[in-house]
């Protein structure tokens, strides 16, 4: 343990060296602004084809009349076909929202990648077969892996993936039954019939008086089931989750930090010592402020309104409440690190002041390229007055705030 903690301070562990090398590609590649979600996207896209390729390419080419014909054909000779099918689309859409963040969409394409995992692993022991398994197997890894970057539940959003889930599973439930309609006693010859009895099954109510006769059949009702529950149950709780949210934090607020209201005031990111010399002067002119820290701080902050998080993250930056503050102090001991809060403040907040730290002179230049309103240079500043009064030079104040103070632009 005393070994792992020192080589923990020295910063020669494998996890910080792992932390090293992620922030390095992190501001090569501004990793941050399309990771993962770009790369889930594609690949649950891809996924989503690749499901529904074998029906599609049943169905391309066939006249109207000869449609209910191939269909009855695809459900007879592989029933596993048509619920993979209906997942490769749900999947195709669900990777829109991958793309958003949208942790209703992670969840549901979670979901149904485990499904489809389990069709393929019951299904024929074919190559193709075994190659779309290990993609599935992996695509399910990564989209475990990314969990913590899919947290964005706005409402809309929700609402929009859960109508249209819902609305997908109901119609692959319907159809296919209809479909199958002579593989169940007695049997269904309407749609009527189809969307009682999909109702019934999903809702687990099953009143028994239809009931599945084949294999096939049974097979297609265990997927409607498994469908049904999970996107019905995590539609609604993505859908309720927000709100409940949202009255809890204003039920609790004020037993949080100092129970301060996050709006009309000053976010502080970082614990250097100009944080907490900028935090003093603000809150002794009677401003509110509130820090953003990554970790919980040893020491009792009594009095400090204080968020935990990532001041890059949009969950930690709406806690902070930053579309209602005065302004934004990037004051951490990283340039680049504050040079992405600016980045992410402007994505959120648009019109809110940005002020951050230039700790490095080399990297001034940098900074300005992220165009924060307010740039403080003091290393800067310090070489500027040990020169002058190395050399006796009157003191230029009008000089030295420039020399401290850089507007951005």
């Amino acid at each position: 343990m005393a070994l792992h903690d020192l080589s923990s301070r020295l910063g020669v562990g494998i996890r910080p060296r792992l932390r090293r090398i992620w922030k390095t590609l992190d501001r090569m590649l501004f990793l941050r602004f399309w990771f993962p979600q770009v790369p889930l996207f594609l690949a649950a896209a891809i996924f989503g084809i690749l499901e529904f390729s074998p029906v599609a390419a049943r169905l391309l080419g066939l006249n109207p009349e000869d449609l209910r014909t191939a269909l009855q054909d695809i459900l007879d000779a592989g029933v596993l076909h048509t619920p993979q099918a209906a997942a490769g689309v749900l999947l195709l859409v669900m990777s829109v929202g991958l793309l958003m963040r949208s942790r209703l969409a992670w969840t549901i394409s979670l979901l149904l990648t485990s499904v489809s995992l389990a069709l393929f692993l019951i299904g024929k022991d074919e190559p193709a077969y075994w190659v779309l398994v290990v993609y599935n197997v992996v695509l399910v890894v990564a989209l475990l892996l990314g969990y913590r970057y899919f947290r964005r539940s706005s409402l809309a959003a929700a609402s929009l993936f859960a109508f249209i889930s819902v609305a997908s599973v109901l119609s692959y439930a319907v159809f296919g039954t209809y479909m199958m309609g002579a593989q169940f006693s007695p049997k269904i010859t309407d749609i009527i019939t189809a969307l009682y009895f999909s109702m019934v099954t999903m809702s687990t109510v099953g009143y028994g008086d239809i009931h599945p006769d084949t294999p096939a059949a049974m097979l297609f009702v265990v997927s409607i089931i498994v469908l049904g529950i999970t996107v019905f149950a995590t539609s609604l709780s993505t859908l309720l989750m927000p709100l409940i949210n949202r009255r809890m934090e204003t039920l609790l607020r004020m037993r949080e930090g100092n129970g301060m209201e996050r709006a009309n005031h000053y976010i502080i990111i970082g614990r250097t010592a100009l944080a907490q010399n900028s935090y003093r002067e603000l809150t002794s002119r009677n401003q509110k402020v509130t820090f953003i820290l990554e970790k919980q701080p040893e020491e009792k902050l009594d009095g400090m309104d204080v968020v935990i998080g990532d001041p890059c993250a949009v969950e930690t930056l709406e806690k902070a409440g930053v579309t209602r503050a005065h302004a934004v102090l990037a004051l951490g001991e990283e340039d680049s690190d504050n040079a992405f809060v600016v980045l992410a403040v402007k994505d959120m907040a648009g019109d809110v002041k940005t002020v951050t730290v230039a700790n490095d002179a080399g990297n001034l230049a940098r900074m300005k390229r992220v165009h924060p309103d307010l740039i403080i240079a003091p290393q800067i500043l310090g070489g500027e007055l040990l020169a002058m009064a190395l050399t006796g030079e009157q003191v230029d104040s009008d000089k030295l705030m420039k020399e401290l103070l850089h507007l951005g632009g």
